[in-house]
């Protein structure tokens, strides 16, 4: 499995005014180690390791040392600015590699469906992460699902989705997944019905009303004769 190495620093200052700017200023950002049965740790990590993490693919097992000890960790989540969309604070969890643990693996599709040509059906993909069990050194980064035996008729659940060796899903089975949905479309009015309603006598109750320009119909004038 694939491991990225980091370091990472512990965070002083914590609650003062202006040491959290301070952090980021210096292209670094907060976070925190939890889990393992140990007391969670306030730290810093460089936005450039960061970066490394998470180009590396979700649930990537990273190795922090702090202080000249490593430990072993998943991150779990990365808060971004909603204005800049750059990272201000992640959180680490520890891990053991002799245990399991749950853990979300995002869902990607491939292939292509014979009834997407045919038909003109439109990829509904509903559930784009799954939960699974696994121990660390077998969680995947993803889980790739082949769409191309999949019809108009019959979608893909979870349960139905291979699962890698060593890998156990939790998500409900019976969840849906990936379906194909057939566009709807207006109907136009029957030409039979559209010539019908053209042959309508006018009824009297039409009679005497202002056409589109507020003008009197026919009728109207022919009433007032």
């Amino acid at each position: 499995m694939e491991k990225v190495s980091i370091a990472a620093s512990a965070r002083e200052g914590i609650g003062v005014k202006g040491a959290l700017s301070k952090i980021r200023a210096e292209k670094n950002i907060p976070a925190v180690i939890y889990g393992g049965h140990k007391d969670p740790v306030s730290v810093t990590v460089s936005v450039k390791d960061l970066e490394k993490i998470v180009k590396a693919g979700k649930n990537t097992l990273v190795e922090v040392t702090l202080n000249g000890k490593p430990e072993l960790a998943l991150v779990k989540e990365v808060q971004y600015h909603p204005v800049t969309d750059l990272p201000i604070h992640a959180d680490f969890q520890r891990v053991a590699m002799n245990e399991k643990m749950d853990v979300v693996v995002p869902v990607r599709l491939e292939g292509t469906c014979a009834d997407i040509a045919q038909y003109g059906a439109i990829i509904e993909h509903i559930l784009r992460e799954i939960e699974v069990r696994a121990l660390v050194s077998a969680i995947p980064h993803e889980i790739v699902v082949d769409i191309t035996p999949m019809t108009i008729n019959k979608g893909i659940l979870a349960g139905d989705i291979a699962m890698p060796k060593g890998v156990e899903l939790m998500t409900d089975p019976q969840a849906p997944v990936v379906h194909l949905a057939i566009p709807k479309e207006e109907a136009a009015p029957a030409p039979a019905a559209a010539d019908a309603a053209a042959a309508q006598p006018e009824s009297s109750s039409t009679k005497g009303k202002k056409d589109e320009e507020g003008n009197l119909t026919k009728g109207a004038d022919a009433a007032k004769k």
